[in-house]
């Protein structure tokens, strides 16, 4: 038996994915309508066998955990867990996490007393499935003290990633955090013909990591101020004799760190054949079990690509390509477009809208039109209301919304006034 333990890196303050982190930490934040970030590492790990997962949490962690106690509960037979590491300060440590490979270090306290011989370093805001069982039986095949996950990019990605030279037997000899353009041509790996091919010349980090135990342990004792695994633990490894291996990933994955990737990895949901499969028998994306009624329409709603989740109660003219979250509610003759409405996380009763005394009741009103935005939960959006982002639109924000790449973010339990028009 292969005695692995998964670290799920809860994030930063998550700036980029500003305003949905505003109130929430970035593995928080929903996605399809009725789940969260956090669930894909650790549906992965479920998939995968590995049943030992502790989340590391620091900024807005209060839903996050909240998510995680009410969804993750295994049996005692088992042996299973999904435990919630708080940055804490302590009589030997007063600082908070400062990096990704300061986290692990604070809280080696916590997982060290778990049997393990192996470390899993996963990161709680990327979309992918992976089986990471085959990833451990590689690194053990190897022999290898440290393996990081890659996969094949072009050059236009490769600026964004940490790059590794990966040599023929699979091993990392180099490794550069973001490198600039005139210092990618030094930095092109022993690739196969199909991805020399489309170009995808460079091995990206995908900031996956298995380490030894032992090595873990040195690296973190050696080297005490090293802060990040990126920038300074996996540079030191190499630079010091430990044996880095590289494992190729082919599949679909993607980091949600800006509000763009966010609003495409989701509306690439509602393609015909998604490159991410929410309908799977083998690979299920686990989450909250909510006791909620079925999805209901009235009025001959035209429905073309979407997600709807449970619980809502749409009216709506049209809805097109489009995430369409739990409990939402959307009038009469309103039209949704390539947008993402997230729900709400309670249902307001009819008779809370008969006697709220000009109020905006929760949801979409009658008669709106939605298009090229996110609507954040709980967000109270009048009659009338014509919301269309796009490149016209310059980066700003409001009280009540925000744009960001085109894209408008109505902000959660925002509100929105009768005949608003944001074009």
């Amino acid at each position: 038996m292969i005695k692995l333990i998964s670290l799920i890196l809860g994030g930063g303050a998550g700036s980029r994915l500003f305003p949905l982190t505003e109130k929430r930490s970035k593995p928080a934040v929903p996605i399809a309508g009725k789940y969260r970030l956090i669930d894909i590492p650790i549906s992965n790990c479920i998939n995968s066998g590995v049943k030992r997962m502790f989340v590391l949490t620091q900024f807005n962690s209060a839903s996050l955990n909240a998510h995680i106690k009410n969804t993750y509960n295994f049996d005692s037979f088992t042996h299973g867990f999904v435990d919630i590491l708080a940055a804490e300060q302590t009589p030997g440590n007063p600082n908070w996490f400062q990096g990704t490979a300061d986290a692990v270090r604070q809280s080696r306290h916590h997982y060290e007393r778990q049997d393990y011989d192996y470390v899993l370093i996963l990161s709680g805001d990327q979309l992918y499935h992976m089986d990471f069982e085959v990833m451990v039986k590689h690194h053990i095949e190897k022999k290898a003290d440290v393996t990081i996950a890659c996969l094949p990019v072009p050059a236009q990605d490769a600026t964004g990633f940490g790059i590794m030279k990966v040599d023929k037997n699979g091993f990392i000899p180099r490794f550069i955090e973001k490198p600039s353009e005139e210092e990618l041509p030094e930095w092109v790996s022993d690739v196969d013909a199909l991805h020399k091919k489309s170009g995808r010349l460079y091995m990206a980090s995908m900031g996956i990591y298995i380490f030894n135990r032992q090595a873990m342990v040195d690296l973190f004792d050696k080297y005490p101020d090293a802060k990040d695994f990126g920038k300074e633990i996996i540079p030191i490894a190499l630079n010091t004799g430990y044996r880095v291996a590289a494992y190729q990933y082919d599949g679909y994955w993607t980091d949600i760190g800006t509000i763009r990737s966010f609003y495409e990895a989701n509306i690439e949901l509602t393609d015909h054949i998604p490159s991410f499969n929410l309908f799977d028998n083998h690979r299920q994306v686990y989450t909250r079990g909510r006791m909620l009624p079925p999805a209901k329409f009235y009025g001959g709603t035209q429905i073309n690509r979407a997600l709807v989740a449970e619980g809502s109660i749409v009216h709506a003219r049209q809805i097109e390509r489009s995430i369409i979250g739990i409990r939402s509610r959307i009038g009469e003759n309103s039209v949704i477009k390539e947008s993402i409405v997230m729900g709400n996380d309670f249902y307001q009763s009819l008779y809370e809208i008969a006697t709220s005394k000009g109020e905006v009741p929760m949801g979409i009103g009658h008669n709106c039109h939605i298009e090229h935005a996110i609507l954040d939960k709980d967000c109270r959006i009048a009659d009338n209301v014509v919301i269309k982002g796009g490149t016209h639109l310059p980066d700003m924000e409001t009280e009540a919304f925000c744009v960001r790449d085109g894209i408008v973010v109505v902000k959660k339990g925002a509100v929105i006034p009768e005949g608003t028009r944001i074009m």
